[in-house]
């Protein structure tokens, strides 16, 4: 792996952004303040999925810079991300395919759990791989390029990099399983009304619409966005009486900080919140 070449463009002291060049600018990593915004960079390929690219997001996942708090992620020339690159495909045992795809599971949890907010910024290709990686992600924006597929199985293979946990729950079942033995392929509205995004935008409009939700969501209470990120969807895995356990201490712990206070201030005083 080509060493990571970092640029500071200071533009004063209280105000620069950090530049993160990786893996031969497979992932570029624009840090600006509190917002963080990882750009798939294999125009040739689609920006297709390979093991180099991978490794970086998992590198960055696992080691934020500790000023971020939401992370943009989205593509380059067009296209979000096509999923697995097949051309790279080699041929791995049973066992070494159980241990390949699980290493795509834990990837995925970082960006799911891992406690940063992460918005992605879709258009063009969101397939297979590339759709899974979108649904480890917590907001979805669609340009009407965008195309949705999951054609593992006109492949002769199976999804190996958490749809079924993820897509599967967007969809529903019955649904993904269509999907899946048709190839089908769904727009950017059609993705909409499924819940594959959460808004739908003019062509060019994702990354903008991006930047000004997350400049919202990093303006959140940084507790408040950990519980919401970690206890929804592990309190839609439980029982109805252990969910709402569960919401009862989210709801107990998020009460009792110091924004949780500020917060009740700033609306009294009709004025925005200043949280940590």
């Amino acid at each position: 792996m080509a060493r990571n070449r970092v640029e500071i463009l200071c533009r004063n002291l209280d105000d620069f952004r950090v530049v993160f060049h990786m893996s031969e600018s497979m992932l570029l990593i624009e840090v600006d303040g509190p917002i963080a915004t990882l750009t798939i960079n294999r125009p040739g390929k689609r920006n297709a999925m390979c093991e180099e690219l991978l490794d970086a997001i998992d590198a960055f996942f696992s080691a934020p810079p500790k000023e971020v708090k939401v992370v943009i992620l989205t593509g380059t020339e067009g296209h979000y991300c096509s999923g697995l690159d097949l051309s790279e495909h080699v041929h791995r045992s049973a066992e070494e395919n159980l241990h390949h795809s699980r290493h795509w599971h834990g990837v995925m949890h970082k960006i799911q759990f891992g406690g940063l907010a992460v918005v992605s910024a879709m258009f063009g290709a969101v397939i297979g791989g590339g759709l899974e990686l979108a649904a480890s992600t917590h907001v979805r924006i669609a340009e009407p390029s965008t195309i949705f597929q999951m054609p593992e199985g006109r492949r002769g293979i199976f999804v190996g990099g958490g749809a079924t946990a993820r897509v599967g729950r967007l969809l529903g079942a019955d649904r993904m399983t269509e999907m899946m033995l048709t190839g089908r392929k769904y727009t950017a509205d059609e993705g909409l009304s499924l819940g594959l995004a959460h808004y739908s935008v003019e062509e060019g409009g994702a990354l903008e619409l991006a930047k000004t939700l997350a400049g919202k969501i990093s303006r959140n209470a940084p507790l408040s966005n950990y519980l919401m990120i970690q206890s929804i969807p592990r309190i839609n895995d439980m029982s109805q009486s252990d969910g709402l356990f569960t919401e009862s201490l989210a709801a107990a712990l998020s009460q009792t900080t110091p924004d949780a206070i500020e917060g009740l201030k700033a609306f009294l005083e009709k004025r925005p919140p200043k949280f940590r």
